[in-house]
């Protein structure tokens, strides 16, 4: 049987191999744009890249064929040409799948890869051998056709290596070269195992063989199909120079973007959709003490306290179950967890993106201790008494308010306490502004331990507390009180000093006595008020009664301020017996309020108020210089001089000047001192200190100084030999009940004569019956005044009394 002889194009040839070797170059350019591109771009990466492999290969095995000629015509069949395209492709896809996968590992990968494309591409080469039609047959070399399969696997097995190494390491300074040499070595494998089993054929002539003439120059052929694959790689590499272009700008942008997150002092973390942390900058390792070795790949949770992490939770699976992703998150504050434990206040900001079919979370945390510690300060600035640290007005009535609307919508009772503290300016006065601080710290800690921790104790201002009580009734209220009054019976040390400090406590109860804040807390004081005048020390619930005496009380201060400049306030004067001679000794001067409508006032109700409110110093002032004036006046008119007893309040003689008003009133009625006798009571001298510097000035001065209401008081006795004292008046309670109980008689004498004894005069009061007088005188008493001698007298009617003694000393 005949052989044909064989020869080739040259220059076919060598587009062939240029051919495969610059399909070589791209596939290994593609396997980088494979290995970086994730979701719906690696797969067209992958058939982008399969496409190219495959043609390239298809390509340079066709022009091959094409270079090939026999000596009798030649021509293909068009279906068995194109259908060899198909394994090509399909191999490459498979092989590039495989080498691309990152959970095989690289030796598995590229030997499977290398089967399967080896596979494809003697299934193409041989396909397209039988697509030859010719009068000729083909006998195949088994020793060739082996190695020709052989030279197919080792040619894809070094191919998919250069993609696996290339692919795994495309940032390698000078890649460019490594790729132009492997695709260079490709090109040639590839080629070789074509034109191998090329050599493995020979053609015998066939008797019934295709003669027929082909129909196309098959170089033109060639070189349209060489032209058209260049086109196409043209197009490849286009794609590649341009996604790298904008993977350089990415790069670039991903860059800036990395050196703003990593200068930000704000923590920035991004985590997967299981949360699992994939970036940690330098602000979240500055604030949370982790490097971001440390937590890469751990849960976010890591950084959460327990007690937040199914909130955390939910949040999470509330953005992941929204359709679309969102941009911005809800911020919301809660508390981070610090490497070591330490928990701290921070503001979280949550948001998620989606890339892919993956979603990821973004969380911006900001440490907001600081600013938490501002809005504590603030709040204790605004809303906290700023020494007991107790709440303020401002929140007691925020406080209230919101219990009023509880108690309301559930029909319940509540209480509020106002609370005063007893003697607490003199203990403040004596020991100073930093003892009565620490008082007041402790008064506020023994308060608090006597209530609930959902009552509220406020500190109203100086020495006065408030209480609110929800949900309470009178009996707890009364307990609650009793409790608070029987926990200061025990001492408070106060830098050595041992003091005793007392409450007075007004209740009100919601709704009973207020159905306002304000209502309530008036009622609460009204009540204080009640207990102060009782004796203190004590509790006491509110009654409309209460009001009435409050109205009252506030109608008699407006009208005391107004009686001095309407010539309301008048003197009266009771005269002072010499007990022995029962002649004219002294006049007393006492103050009585006529009121234009409420009539006669007495002093008992007056006075008192002056004290409290201050207006006694220009009230007794007024006395005094009006005492002066009258009885000088007596004495310019020729009558006998008389010694004017004036009583001095505390107050005025707590005054530092008190004693030059004195020197001044004197001076400007032309009153000699030795005439004027200034009335103290035992509660002036508790004060030892001030009181007998200013007492020795007095008596410097030439006037008399007497004790009034001597045995009334809860001064010692030592001040009798101390003071500078001319006289003692023995209180009329005692001389009234000189017959009645023995006891004030006993007194009453033993006053006389310890007296006596000290040098001092005596004078008794409230001498009303002869027998009284006769008693007085047995014990030998100095002066006596009273009803039995005259009622307190207007200066007119005095006239007549100092008259009629002058008329008995002529006589």
């Amino acid at each position: 049987m005949e052989e044909y002889y064989v020869t080739y194009q040259i220059s076919l040839v060598v587009l062939s191999i240029i051919i495969a070797i610059i399909a070589s170059y791209a596939a290994l350019a593609l396997s980088v744009q494979l290995i970086k591109a994730k979701g719906l771009n690696r797969y067209i990466w992958l058939w982008m890249g399969a496409f190219a492999m495959g043609m390239g290969i298809w390509a340079m095995h066709f022009i091959a064929m094409l270079a090939f000629h026999l000596s009798i015509p030649v021509s293909y069949n068009k279906a068995l040409v194109i259908t060899s395209i198909i394994p090509a492709i399909i191999s490459s896809g498979i092989a590039f799948f495989i080498i691309s996968r990152p959970t095989m590992m690289g030796k598995i990968q590229v030997i499977l890869g290398a089967f399967f494309m080896a596979t494809g591409i003697v299934s193409m080469h041989y396909t397209g051998m039988d697509a030859m039609e010719m009068g000729a047959m083909i006998e195949y070399n088994p020793l060739l056709w082996v190695l020709s399969a052989v030279i197919a696997f080792v040619a894809s097995l070094v191919a998919l290596n250069l993609l696996f190494f290339i692919s795994q390491n495309h940032n390698t300074p000078r890649m460019w070269w490594r790729k132009a040499g492997s695709s260079l070595i490709m090109g040639i494998a590839i080629s070789g195992m074509h034109y191998t089993g090329m050599a493995a054929a020979t053609f015998k002539a066939h008797p019934h063989g295709n003669t027929s003439v082909s129909l196309f120059d098959s170089s033109i052929l060639a070189y349209c199909i060489g032209i058209g694959m260049l086109v196409i790689f043209g197009l490849v590499f286009i794609s590649i120079f341009v996604d790298k272009k904008f993977e350089s700008q990415s790069i670039k942008f991903e860059s800036k973007f990395r050196s703003v997150i990593e200068s930000a002092t704000d923590a920035i973390i991004l985590a997967d959709r299981k949360g699992s942390m994939i970036s940690w900058n330098k602000g979240a390792e500055s604030m949370f003490g982790y490097k971001d070795k440390e937590v890469i790949g751990k849960n976010l949770e890591m950084i959460i306290p327990e007690r937040y992490r199914e909130a955390h939770q939910s949040g999470m699976k509330r953005y992941l179950s929204t359709q679309e992703p969102q941009v911005v998150g809800h911020t919301v504050e809660l508390e981070g967890l610090k490497k070591g434990g330490h928990i701290f206040p921070i503001e979280l900001s949550l948001a998620t993106w989606k890339e892919g079919e993956n979603i990821y979370f973004s969380s911006i945390i900001r440490d907001i201790t600081e600013r938490k510690r501002s809005e504590k300060k603030i709040n204790q600035m605004v809303y906290r008494d700023s020494l007991t640290g107790l709440p303020n007005r401002r929140l007691l009535h925020d406080r209230l308010n919101q219990a009023l609307d509880q108690a309301q919508e559930n029909k319940q009772t509540l209480g509020v306490m106002f609370l005063d503290l007893d003697r607490f300016k003199y203990i403040n006065d004596t020991l100073g502004h930093a003892a009565g601080d620490l008082l007041l710290i402790e008064v506020a800690k023994r308060i608090q331990a006597c209530v609930a921790k959902s009552d509220t104790v406020c500190r109203q201002g100086g020495d006065e507390f408030i209480v609110l009580i929800p949900h309470s009734n009178a009996d707890k209220l009364t307990k609650i009180a009793q409790q608070i009054v029987d926990v200061f019976n025990n001492s408070i040390v106060l830098n050595e000093h041992e003091v005793f400090v007392t409450p007075s406590i007004g209740i009100s109860l919601y709704p009973s006595d207020g159905r306002d804040a304000e209502t309530l807390i008036k009622n609460a004081d009204t009540a204080m008020y009640r207990v102060k005048e009782q004796g203190r020390n004590s509790f006491e619930f509110y009654t409309p009664e209460m009001n009435e005496a409050i109205s009252k009380k506030m109608k008699l201060e407006i009208g005391l301020r107004k009686a001095l400049d309407q010539n309301e306030l008048k003197l009266v004067y009771q005269p002072q017996m010499d007990v022995k001679t029962g002649r004219l000794c002294g006049i007393e001067a006492l103050i009585r309020w006529h009121h234009p409508e409420w009539g006669m006032i007495s002093p008992a109700d007056f006075i008192p108020l002056a004290e409290e409110t201050g207006l006694i110093l220009p009230i007794g002032e007024w006395v005094l210089y009006q005492a002066c004036v009258q009885n000088k006046t007596w004495q310019n008119e020729g009558y006998p001089d008389l010694r004017m007893a004036v009583n001095i309040s505390s107050r005025q003689f707590q005054q530092t000047n008190f004693a030059e008003t004195v020197k001044k009133i004197l001076k400007e009625s032309g009153l000699d001192p030795a005439h004027l006798e200034l009335e103290l009571t035992e509660s002036i001298i508790q004060d030892s200190a001030h009181a007998i510097s200013t007492m020795h000035i007095l008596k410097e001065m030439g006037i008399h100084l007497s004790i009034d209401d001597f045995g009334t008081g809860y001064s010692s006795l030592s001040y009798l030999k101390t003071f500078p004292i001319d006289t003692l008046k023995i209180d009329q309670s005692f001389t009234r009940n000189i017959f009645i109980n023995q006891k004030d008689a006993s007194l009453v004498s033993t006053i006389i004569n310890m007296a006596h004894n000290l040098d001092l005069k005596v004078i008794a009061e409230g001498v009303e019956t002869m027998e009284q007088l006769h008693f007085l005188q047995q014990e030998k008493c100095n002066e006596a005044q009273g009803y039995f001698f005259s009622r307190p007298i207007p200066a007119e009617e005095m006239n007549t009394i100092l008259q009629q003694q002058l008329v008995t000393k002529e006589l």
